[in-house]
């Protein structure tokens, strides 16, 4: 059994190819891609070759952990059924392929047990599933309760800001790209230039940069916290005084878990969270070289999704 699958060979070398996968085993399943995300931060980096050192790291990979597909073959031990949309975090089962995270492919091979049942009438927005879970494991994260300023309003963002609305909060969101200031709802998004608060009492960082860390630890309250939702390439540093004066705590969200997933695919369901207006271009799985060049430079990209519904 074959798959075309995004594989990134060396850093900023990408090929589409085919890729020969692992035989299910009676707790596997085997899934039809329809669409998967990419994501801009942590694809980015592998890309780059920026990626800091991380379990699995090496080329040649296949990327992604944002997908939607329908399960044609269920083992027995799987727990899963045939014709069952699923979302799918990643797959490891390109033999000498790296599955990092391995979900950018026209067909996977997964243990039943990794994946989540989907309504369908969720789609394509499915594939941010896995971003919704990393906002909720951040969110979660704070020891002060719902973050009452996000800084950045990329996807990450939005989705913590929507998901702290639906948990009862009024997060301010603070964007310096006057483009990506749009698309609020429900609560606001200012320049952090016109921002004059130095009270806040969680802040949820999903910028990525770490320069800023002086910036955000000067407008805490007293006791206050930074809950650092991003992915950060170099070491990270602050001035110790201020953050001294203010008893400052740092927090780091690490990779969303099952329980979060289940969560926000939840509320997804019920309309209590929406995924809607966040995938902004789509390409056939096809066009994937061109698909990536636009999710990493294309600022007004907030969200790309590859179609592996039809071949070309």
């Amino acid at each position: 059994m074959q798959s075309l699958a995004v594989i990134f060979e060396q850093p900023n070398q990408m090929v589409l190819g085919e890729l020969d996968l692992s035989p299910p085993s009676d707790g596997d399943i085997v899934v039809d891609m329809e669409w998967t995300g990419i994501s801009t931060g942590t694809e980015r980096l592998l890309w780059s070759g920026r990626m800091p050192a991380f379990p699995g790291m090496g080329y040649p990979l296949v990327p992604g952990y944002e997908s939607v597909g329908r399960i044609i073959e269920a083992g027995p031990k799987s727990g899963r059924r045939a014709g069952e949309r699923v979302f799918v975090p990643g797959a490891n089962c390109y033999g000498p392929v790296r599955g990092l995270f391995g979900g950018a492919s026209s067909r996977v091979v997964v243990d039943g047990g990794r994946v989540v049942p989907l309504a369908d009438e969720i789609g394509e927005n499915g594939i941010l599933l896995a971003l919704a879970a990393t906002a909720q494991h951040a969110i979660e994260a704070g020891r002060h309760g719902l973050p009452d300023l996000i800084v950045g309003h990329g996807v990450l963002g939005r989705l913590v800001a929507r998901l702290a609305l639906a948990a009862g909060g009024h997060p301010v969101v603070w964007e310096t790209n006057a483009a990506r200031r749009e698309g609020a709802v429900n609560y606001q998004v200012i320049d952090p230039a016109s921002d004059e608060r130095r009270d806040y009492r969680t802040i949820c960082d999903v910028s990525g940069d770490g320069a800023l860390l002086d910036t955000l630890i000067a407008r805490l309250a007293r006791g206050g916290e930074i809950v650092l939702a991003g992915f950060y390439e170099q070491p990270l540093s602050f001035a110790f005084p201020p953050a001294f004066m203010r008893e400052a705590r740092l927090a780091v969200a690490a990779q969303w878990q099952p329980a979060d997933l289940v969560h926000v695919t939840r509320l997804a369901e019920s309309g209590r969270l929406s995924l809607d207006g966040l995938i902004t271009h789509r390409c056939l799985a096809a066009d994937a070289q061109g698909a990536y060049r636009t999710a990493f430079g294309d600022p007004a990209c907030l969200k790309m999704i590859l179609d592996w519904r039809r071949p070309s």
